[in-house]
C-alpha cells in the first residue's frame, strides 16, 4: 500500500495547500521526526506544501533504503533552493544519472591527485594544526569563542585543495565568507528555507531570512569565480595545481559536449560543495568534542594519558599513531554519534517504483533517512543518550565498528569526504589535547543545545584554554 498521508491514528491533520508543513518542530525537527517513527513505524510519510516525502527511520530501514537498495534511492530529488542557487547546474550534492557519476569520479580522482588519503595530507594537516595551536597560545588566560578559530584550520585544508592555497586567520575576506558559509548552511535548514522548498513560486516575492541566505550564496559563488579567473590567468596545462586547475584542464576535454558537466559555471559549483562539506561538518564535530570533553573531565583526562603515553610531548601525532590510541579514537566516534553533525542527511529519490517496510513507493517519491533515529536507535545502543566511549571498544579495550554508525550517511550518495574527515579529526583533536587542557567558565555550563540547519551546530559558547 502507498503512503498517502502520515500513519493511521496520528492526530495531525494536513492542511490544504500546505499539508503538514507546521506540524514539524522547527527547533528539532530531527527529534520530532524520530518520535514518529518510534510511535507510528519506522515508514512514514508528510505533505510538505503540495509534495509528499517518506521518512525512513531506525537503523534497520535506512540500511534497506540507503544500503540494500543503494541504486534505486541514489538520485536527489527536485529542489527549488538548489535550482536557484546552481543557476541550471547541479554540482556535487545535486546532480543526479550519468553527470553525478562523472563529477563525483572525478572529483575523488583530482582530490586522490592533491592528497587524499597520502602522506602528504596528512603534512598539509599537521602544519596547519602549528598555525592552530598558536592561535591557540594567544588565547591563554582568558575565555574565547573557538568556533572562529577551529573553522579557519579545517577549511584551509580543503581550501589547498580546491584553490591550492590557504588563508591567514586574519583575512578579512576569508572570514566574511566563513560567516555567510555558516549562516547560509542554517538558513537553508530552518523553517525559512523549507517553506522555500514547499511554496518557491509565493516566497520568492516574499521577504525572509531565505533571500539572505541566496545572496550569501551568491558572494560565495562571487568569491569562488574570482579565484577561477585567477587561476585561468596562469594555467599550465601541464602542471595543474589544484582541483580548479585540473576542472579548467577538463573542460578542454573534446570528448565533452557543450551541454556536458564540464562547464565553467559548474566549477564554481562544485567548489562552492566543496568548500561547504569540507568546513562546516569537521569543524562543528571539534566543537561538539569540546563541549563533551569539557562537560566530562575524566574522559578528557584519559584521552591525555593515552596521548602521553603512546605520543609524548615532544612530536606531533600522525596517522601511524591511530591504531595505538583505541581510547582516544573511540572518543572522537563518540562525539561523531552524540553530536548529532547532520541529524536528517541529504534527500534521495527513488528512481522506480520499489517497496519499503511494506509499503509501495512510486518513482519519483522523495524519501529522507533521519539519522538522528539511527544514531540513537536504542535497539543498537547501550545507552544511547548518554555519551558513553565504551560503545566503541570491546572488552579488551580495543576499538570496535558498529554498523549502526552512520555520521557519514550510507550507500551510494555516502559523504565522499568520509576519508579526509577522520583524517582531520583525528590528527586536530590529539593535537588540541596534547598541547591544551580545556574547561568552561568558572560558575558556567556550556549547553547541550544545538541550532539545526543543515547540520546541527552548538550554540555560540566560551571556553578556557590551558597549556599542559
Amino acid at each position: 500500500m502507498w503512503l498517502y498521508s502520515l500513519l493511521p491514528g496520528l492526530d495531525l491533520k494536513a492542511v490544504p495547500f500546505l499539508g503538514n508543513i507546521f506540524n514539524i518542530d522547527t527547533k528539532k525537527p530531527h527529534i520530532y521526526l524520530t518520535k514518529l517513527g518510534d510511535v507510528y513505524g519506522n515508514v512514514f510519510s508528510m505533505s510538505l506544501g503540495r509534495d509528499k516525502m517518506v521518512f525512513v527511520t531506525g537503523y534497520k530501514m535506512v540500511k534497506e533504503a540507503l544500503v540494500n537498495q543503494a541504486e534505486t534511492f541514489a538520485s536527489r530529488p527536485h529542489s527549488p533552493i538548489s535550482e536557484r542557487v546552481y543557476k541550471g547546474y547541479s554540482g556535487l550534492f545535486m546532480s543526479n544519472g550519468l553527470p553525478w557519476k562523472k563529477l563525483r569520479r572525478f572529483t575523488l580522482s583530482t582530490l586522490r591527485t592533491f592528497g587524499l588519503g597520502k602522506n602528504s595530507m596528512e603534512r598539509v594537516i599537521c602544519e596547519e594544526i602549528r598555525y592552530l595551536q598558536e592561535e591557540m597560545e594567544k588565547e591563554i588566560g582568558g575565555a574565547f569563542y573557538p568556533a572562529a578559530i577551529l573553522n579557519n584550520a579545517v577549511s584551509n585544508i580543503i581550501c589547498q585543495m580546491v584553490f591550492g592555497k590557504r588563508f591567514d586567520y586574519g583575512d578579512h575576506k576569508f572570514q566574511t565568507m566563513l560567516k555567510y558559509l555558516n549562516e547560509a548552511i542554517r538558513i537553508e535548514g530552518s523553517p525559512w528555507g523549507r517553506l522555500y522548498e514547499a511554496f518557491p513560486m509565493l516566497m520568492e516575492h516574499l521577504p525572509g531570512s531565505h533571500n539572505t541566505m541566496f545572496n550569501q550564496y551568491k558572494i560565495l559563488g562571487e568569491f569562488i569565480q574570482e579565484d577561477v579567473e585567477r587561476h585561468k590567468q596562469n594555467l599550465d596545462p601541464s602542471n595543474p595545481r589544484d582541483y580548479i586547475d585540473t576542472f579548467l584542464i577538463e573542460m578542454e576535454n573534446p570528448q565533452h559536449s557543450k551541454e556536458d558537466v564540464f562547464q565553467e559555471t559548474n566549477l564554481v559549483m562544485c567548489c562552492l560543495d566543496l568548500f561547504l562539506a569540507g568546513t562546516e561538518t569537521t569543524s562543528t564535530t571539534l566543537l561538539w568534542a569540546l563541549i563533551f570533553l569539557i562537560k566530562h573531565p575524566e574522559i578528557q583526562g584519559k584521552v591525555q594519558a593515552e596521548i602521553d603515553r603512546v605520543i609524548g610531548q615532544s612530536r606531533q601525532p600522525n596517522m601511524s599513531d591511530r591504531p595505538n590510541m583505541p581510547y582516544t579514537d573511540a572518543v572522537i566516534h563518540e562525539t561523531q554519534r552524540m553530536g548529532n553533525i547532520v541529524p536528517l542527511n541529504g534527500p534521495r529519490m527513488a528512481s522506480k517504483d520499489t517497496t519499503l517496510g511494506g509499503y509501495f513507493i512510486p518513482k519519483g517519491t522523495a524519501l529522507m533517512a533521519v539519522l538522528t533515529s539511527v544514531l540513537f536507535d536504542k535497539t543498537e545502543w547501550e545507552t544511547p543518550h548518554t555519551f558513553n566511549p565504551g560503545h566503541f571498544l570491546d572488552q579488551d579495550g580495543k576499538l570496535k565498528g558498529r554498523e549502526a554508525f552512520l555520521p557519514f550517511s550510507a550507500g551510494k550518495r555516502m559523504c565522499l569526504g568520509e576519508g579526509l574527515a577522520r583524517m582531520e579529526l583525528f590528527l586536530f583533536f590529539t593535537s588540541l589535547f596534547q598541547k591544551f587542557s580545556f574547561s568552561a567558565q568558572d560558575g558556567l555550563e556550556l549547553s547541550m543545545e544545538g541550532t539545526v540547519g543543515a547540520t546541527l551546530t552548538p550554540l555560540p559558547f566560551k571556553i578556557c584554554v590551558k597549556a599542559r
